[in-house]
């Protein structure tokens, strides 16, 4: 479990057993030092709850992913991957594993959409939309009332969740406007969640999705 991990704990959670490399300057991913896993397990949490410990728990087969970061931004990547990430050198490593966001230069974490199908599979909280929802919220809308299919029935008021079709596809993810309760009382345009990102986003954003 990591959630109430002590600090000695998350750092060694955190320490890496790296292949040798000729030169550190071949180093091209790093591990995430306490106060940058505290951030980023904290906005993850925020949508995965608890389940923020399959994350980093070892599969059936014994595999395990961790969190490397690469200049502002941070991946999940196999174990074995990235111990042999070590060996390419900076300038020739794009990308590996799964983005999950960056950090931006007040020492915040930002989620990414390429993290959607990781938080998706943890997800605490879900909004189910209607199909004429879909393409709003595609575009970069809100989730109105009048497009809400289904909802987690113990949702808060501010909680992350994720949004799906009826259909249970990942659409995208948000923050909660209102708790559940209060989200049944809205009119049809009221926002009952507020659009973090959306899947629409590969073709809006294709050039600086993964660049910015």
């Amino acid at each position: 479990m990591l959630i109430g991990k002590t600090s000695s704990e998350l750092r060694d959670f955190n320490s890496a057993q790296y292949l040798p490399t000729p030169s550190s300057r071949l180093l091209t991913m790093r591990s995430l030092t306490e106060e940058e896993t505290r951030t980023l397990f904290t906005k993850l949490a925020h949508y995965t709850g608890k389940s923020l410990n399959a994350l980093v728990t070892p599969d059936e087969d014994g595999r395990l992913s961790v969190f490397r970061l690469q200049g502002s931004r941070v991946y999940y990547v196999d174990k074995e991957l990235a111990n042999l990430s070590t060996s390419i050198p900076r300038d020739q490593l794009l990308s590996m594993g799964t983005q999950v966001g960056k950090f931006t230069k007040t020492g915040k974490f930002r989620l990414n959409l390429t993290c959607l199908d990781l938080i998706a599979a943890h997800a605490r909280y879900k909004i189910y939309i209607k199909s004429n929802g879909v393409m709003p919220f595609l575009y970069g809308s809100n989730v109105l009332r009048a497009h809400l299919s289904k909802y987690s029935e113990d949702m808060p008021e501010h909680a992350g969740c994720v949004v799906v079709d009826e259909n249970d596809v990942p659409l995208g993810f948000g923050v909660t406007s209102r708790s559940s309760q209060e989200a049944k009382k809205l009119e049809g345009t009221g926002v009952v969640v507020f659009r973090q990102a959306d899947t629409g986003e590969y073709l809006r954003e294709e050039d600086t999705l993964f660049t910015t």
